[in-house]
């Protein structure tokens, strides 16, 4: 299943019981809690 928005439209989605989520993205997807890319927050 996937989701599609409408781009400006915001996207918030609520769950009335609990629901678990598998984000996937490439390796080269920098992530901002990760040590090595903290000192490029501005670029991220």
């Amino acid at each position: 299943m996937s989701i599609e928005t409408t781009k400006g439209v915001e996207h918030l989605p609520v769950a009335e019981q609990e629901v678990h989520v598998m984000l996937i993205e490439p390796k080269t997807t920098l992530n901002t809690v990760n040590e090595r890319t903290v000192e490029k927050l501005d670029t991220i």
